[in-house]
């Protein structure tokens, strides 16, 4: 995938597109795009994703925070394997916001990108007011040469695929079935900062993970099996998001990783941590001694679980 930031560098190649925010670029995001490279192959065309570095409601709005799935960064990732030929990087402004949807069909995605073929998502509106239609769009698109294409709607079979979705069913714990929905394990990057260093005094060392995107998703409070890849190498761990009413931590809300077999100075270091598992939610003890053999049990249910994972 060939990321454009620079639309001079397409050299006004004719494209076949599609067109959305694509937060978490889950299953209804790809089997929009797998739509839309199928369309590209038969019209021996190129394939292209626009998508916008910064949420349109963050730029409308300047008091509104989105909740995020993925950062930029990771959402080109997560682009990049759905196996499109472009992906076009437009920022999202003031003035992008005022267009009409003839008039972005038509100096947007005509004059400027040369899109030939363009392929919407059966629920999706642009333009101001998102006042018109799919079938305004084709009309618009006629005016300029370009084929406009209703995506068929896709069908999970018993569960709603949308963004919000999985916002919901992270923020609940139930991070199984919000990967299933993704199509692979939700993550956060971040970070290890100091921390009270309590955990090592019940045998239990954990790593404080300050999250990089400050609009990241955070998964429901709990306990939860994971995947840790420090230093270039992958290990097992579990994972605690929560205030620690054990030790009368206040509301500050704390995310640690005790990582399996591992220790050393990582102070500073980047880590991410791949959600599999919710394990148990949060609680408070009696004693420190009742909170350590808790967690022993966790680190045994945790293993058994990444055992089976694999």
């Amino acid at each position: 995938m060939i990321v454009i930031r620079d639309l001079n560098e397409l050299k006004r190649k004719e494209l076949v597109a599609t067109i959305g925010f694509f937060d978490g670029v889950h299953r209804g995001h790809r089997f929009l795009i797998e739509e839309m490279k199928r369309v590209a192959k038969k019209k021996a065309l190129p394939s292209a994703v626009i998508t916008f570095p910064e949420h349109p409601r963050a730029v409308l709005h300047a008091d509104y925070q989105p909740k995020l799935l993925n950062s930029f960064e990771e959402k080109l990732e997560q682009l990049e394997t759905t196996g499109v030929d472009y992906c076009i990087v437009l920022d999202f402004t003031i003035e992008l916001s005022r267009l009409s949807a003839s008039e972005f069909i038509q100096t947007i995605l005509s004059q400027q990108l040369n899109v030939k073929v363009l392929l919407i998502g059966y629920d999706h509106r642009f333009g101001h007011d998102r006042r018109d239609g799919f079938e305004q769009y084709v009309t618009y698109g006629a005016q300029c040469n370009m084929e406009i294409i209703e995506a068929s709607s896709y069908d999970d079979g018993h569960t709603t695929v949308s963004s919000s979705e999985i916002r919901r069913l992270l923020q609940c714990g139930k991070i199984e079935e919000a990967n299933r929905l993704l199509t692979y394990p939700y993550q956060i990057k971040g970070h290890i900062v100091s921390g009270y260093k309590v955990g090592r005094t019940l045998g239990f060392p954990t790593a404080n993970i300050q999250i990089d995107e400050p609009f990241k998703v955070f998964p429901g409070i709990g306990v939860y099996a994971v995947h840790v890849s420090l230093k270039g190498m992958r290990y097992d761990g579990m994972l605690y998001i929560g205030n620690r009413p054990t030790l009368n931590n206040g509301n500050n809300i704390t995310l640690e990783v005790n990582i399996f077999n591992f220790s050393g100075n990582i102070y500073n270091d980047e880590i991410t941590v791949s959600f599999l598992y919710f394990v148990r939610g949060d609680e408070k003890f009696d004693s420190l001694e009742a909170l350590k053999e808790q967690l022993e049990i966790d680190r045994i249910t945790v293993k058994e679980l990444l055992t089976d994972h694999l």
